[in-house]
């Protein structure tokens, strides 16, 4: 399965410091509660490894990825749909 390029949001278990979060660079970090939340245009898979193992590499708690699909605007839609995509 081929990852095209797209935004993702990686929701990490506790809150990274400035030296932590150096490691993603082209991520905008957001502290939610306990959690990070990185958001960032992933160009490719290889790209996502690379996102994927510095979290590893760090010790961090992934908690979830999550592709973040862009909303159809069109009069085709069918009405309202929610953020994943499904019918509403």
């Amino acid at each position: 399965m081929a990852t095209l390029p797209g935004l993702y949001a990686i929701r990490i278990k506790g809150r990274l410091g400035p030296t932590a979060l150096s490691a993603f660079p082209t991520m905008v970090s957001e502290i939610k509660g306990g959690e990070t939340v990185l958001t960032g245009l992933v160009e490719d898979r290889s790209g996502l490894f690379g996102v994927l193992g510095q979290i590893e590499a760090l010790g961090l708690e992934l908690l979830e990825l999550r592709q973040i699909r862009a909303r159809r605007e069109s009069p085709e839609s069918g009405g309202a749909r929610s953020p994943d995509g499904a019918g509403g």
